[in-house]
């Protein structure tokens, strides 16, 4: 294969896939799969709780671990990979980071808003000032059109970004809208594209090769497909699709699906599918972390959850403004709500 058309595939299970099994991956469920990954040859493997390192809360949800453990468990694990976090400002603080440098990560991923790259000066250049490799994350890249968020991108490129992802956060993405995003920010910044893909649409693997095509050298995937509301591209899809395709991923694709079959599969609770929230979710574009909490608030008001989710989008609500799910919910149920102590849905009008 030309050395021309090669990317690099980025493993998100450890992280992002923390969402599918409510963050409760052990340490040793982490080295595990952080071990196969590595045999597999991925060459970044991301990991800590699901929203990122310091958000295991009440709020987001409480992890199995500390993210410093699953660092020092991944990193023990792997002999070639780097090991990486995210840090989302605002719930990340430099001092997580600096414990998770401890712990052995050398890879920072930090996640902002789409409009709000400005956020993301201080940890960027905190994080190349100790030497670690820095991608940056415009989060909800749906919502701005491409020489906007190529803007928003040159901003990162500035700071000190070595990688700078569109992230379809919401899964809200069709293949020419991907590729539309990266080739702007291709001709813009000086860093490498990356691309994140949610599949709510079910088009998160032809996103991700679309996005290749447009100039993107970093792509993301997790087993399985594991992750937020319907999940990410599958590692183990894009490493036979990228291949079929006549691109050098430089990993082996039968590791990955052995680590797949036989190490995470029994650890899921249920598989991952593209049902009714997650479909709309996508179609309506919101943030992939509201699918549990818009399901919990559909249960509580009775209120079908597509009803939410599409003022939830008709409102343009992003991550962060997970207490709108609430306000809609209850606004939405008016005077008619489901009692919880009751089987039948209770109608005061």
């Amino acid at each position: 294969m030309s050395s021309e058309k090669s990317i690099t595939l980025v493993d998100t299970t450890l992280r992002d896939g923390m969402s599918s099994v409510s963050h409760q991956f052990t340490a040793q469920n982490v080295a595990d799969i952080a071990r196969g990954l590595d045999r597999a040859g991925v060459t970044t493997i991301e990991v800590a709780h699901g929203i990122g390192i310091g958000a295991s809360s009440i709020q987001y949800g409480p992890a199995a671990e500390t993210d410093p453990d699953y660092v020092r468990a991944a990193v023990e694990a792997v002999e070639n990979a780097d090991i990486a976090v995210l840090y989302v400002p605002g719930i990340a603080t430099v001092g997580n980071l600096r414990d998770a440098i401890s712990a052995g990560i050398s890879t920072v991923r930090v996640a902002v808003h789409c409009t709000e790259a400005d956020c993301a000066q201080q940890p960027v250049e905190w994080a190349k000032a100790q030497g670690l490799r820095v991608m940056c994350f415009l989060m909800m890249s749906h919502k701005l059109e491409p020489a906007d968020l190529a803007a928003q991108a040159a901003l990162l490129d500035s700071y000190g970004a070595d990688v700078v992802y569109v992230v379809d956060s919401a899964g809200a993405m069709v293949p020419r809208q991907a590729g539309e995003r990266v080739t702007a920010l291709r001709d813009r910044i000086s860093a490498d594209v990356g691309f994140h893909a949610h599949n709510n649409l079910g088009v998160g693997i032809a996103n991700a090769l679309t996005a290749a095509e447009c100039g993107a050298t970093f792509i993301d995937g997790s087993l399985r497909g594991l992750g937020a509301s319907a999940g990410n591209a599958q590692t183990e899809v894009l490493a036979a699709a990228f291949e079929r395709a006549g691109w050098e991923t430089n990993v082996d694709l039968f590791p990955l699906i052995d680590t797949a079959e036989q190490v995470l599969a029994p650890l899921m609770k249920e598989p991952q599918i593209i049902d009714e929230t997650a479909l709309v979710l996508g179609y309506a574009g919101v943030y992939s972390t509201f699918f549990h909490p818009t399901k919990r608030a559909a249960k509580k008001f009775g209120v079908p959850t597509r009803d939410i989710l599409m003022e939830l989008g008709r409102r343009g609500v992003i991550g962060g403004q997970e207490d709108m799910i609430i306000d809609v919910a209850s606004q939405l149920a008016g005077r008619s709500y489901t009692d919880p102590t009751r089987a039948a849905t209770v109608h005061a009008h």
